[in-house]
């Protein structure tokens, strides 16, 4: 049985893997030793506390188990070859993993209707035993790869209450769990101690020559005046991903409720899990949830994509299919590559359809300014079987 807070020994500030170090790369503003091609694993929203209809021929399956059989494949990938699709390292087994990154609601909310939902506490212990306990994969280095997680809204909202009623009203065990893991407070937050949304979940860490930041739900005002700060100390041209739960227009509802005493409550059903007050005016309701424009939330972080341009990659869940784009911004004046997961448990595409599970398996290399995300169906057929390669894309890491 995992325990909810395992200790990490300190992390120095700027991480790096001098065994890996592999050239030198001059860039305009940036001169820097760059490692190795890095590969990571994406994926998000796994959900558990919740049953998936279908299953590899069986009905209403648990979320622990639809979770066991994808990291089963996760486990799997360093022996899998990736295609010869012109992409970084294509034809080429992956092998060493350098991260495993999941954006956010590892666990579902409790809610009662319309069926009652396991709490925070239940489903974060599952969690933490199939991916805490169960990931089997190294780095290059050969040490264990870490697992970077940040927080969803359903995580949070088990935390702080919900529009929708839940039981318990609060159980902030996720979310403490992953503040926890990812903080590494001198102090292990508990359930009496944690403060949302004072104690945010918000930091980054360096793989090979590139700077990444893993933030909670979205980038607010507070979390990018972090950014400001954290960002510092990175050259400007050393490229920066970012990696949290929503896309990068935000949800509506997902912002503090801007009627009345802002608060929580199942007339407005606003989520209240990003700090920024709703600003776009009234919303109508979509399926009796808040639903409206985000332009001026929007411009606020594009405003600050353009002051940072060499922020060129974008990862997020919430809404769950494989997807590669680019996002324009409000205005049509950016152009930011950004990259969604699907969902074992919630996929828009492979809810209906098993053989579209996914994750993506992402290498990049900062020497050639480039990164390829590849597109891993785990769950081809009916019967496990071997990984299968779906979509690809190649970007450039270059600041536009």
């Amino acid at each position: 049985m995992s325990l909810p807070f395992q200790p990490l020994p300190p992390r120095p500030v700027r991480r790096v893997r001098t065994a890996l170090w592999a050239s030198a790369l001059a860039v305009t503003g940036w001169t820097a030793a760059v490692a190795a091609p890095v590969t990571f694993v994406f994926t998000s929203d796994v959900h558990f506390g919740i049953n998936r209809g279908n299953f590899r021929g069986a009905a209403n399956v648990e979320s622990r188990v639809v979770n066991a059989a994808m990291l089963e494949a996760i486990n799997a990938v360093p022996a899998a070859v990736l295609p010869a699709d012109g992409g970084l390292n294509a034809g080429r087994p992956v092998g060493p993993v350098d991260f495993v990154v999941i954006t956010g609601d590892l666990v579902n909310r409790q809610e009662l209707y319309p069926i009652h939902i396991q709490s925070a506490a239940v489903s974060w212990g599952q969690f933490a035993a199939c991916y805490v306990d169960g990931l089997a994969l190294h780095d290059a280095t050969g040490r264990p790869t870490p697992l970077l997680l940040v927080p969803g809204n359903h995580d949070v909202s088990n935390a702080i209450g919900s529009p929708s009623k839940l039981v318990p009203a609060r159980d902030a065990t996720s979310l403490i769990g992953i503040y926890n893991r990812m903080m590494r407070p001198a102090l292990p937050r508990t359930t009496a101690t944690y403060a949302y949304p004072a104690d945010r979940i918000q930091y980054s860490r360096d793989f090979g020559g590139v700077h990444c930041v893993f933030l909670s739900i979205w980038p607010d005002r507070a979390a990018r005046a972090w950014m400001e700060s954290d960002l510092q100390a990175v050259p400007a041209g050393e490229p920066v991903f970012i990696f949290c739960h929503d896309p990068p227009e935000g949800d509506a509802r997902h912002f503090t409720n801007p009627n009345g005493a802002h608060d929580i409550n199942d007339r407005d059903k606003f989520e209240n899990v990003i700090a920024d007050v709703y600003a776009d005016g009234v919303v109508a309701s979509v399926g009796g949830k808040p639903d409206g424009p985000t332009t001026i939330e929007q411009r606020a972080f594009a405003a600050f994509l353009k002051a940072h341009p060499n922020i060129t990659g974008y990862f997020h869940g919430h809404s769950n299919w494989t997807e590669f784009y680019t996002w324009p911004g409000p205005d049509g004046d950016l152009s930011l590559s950004v990259f969604r997961s699907d969902s074992p448990m919630k996929g828009k595409v492979s809810g209906k359809d098993e053989t579209k599970l996914a994750f993506q398996v992402v290498v990049f290399d900062a020497a050639q300014r480039k990164l390829t995300a590849r597109e891993c169906l785990w769950n081809t057929s009916a019967a496990a079987g071997p990984l299968a390669w779906g979509q690809t894309r190649t970007v450039s890491l270059a600041a536009p």
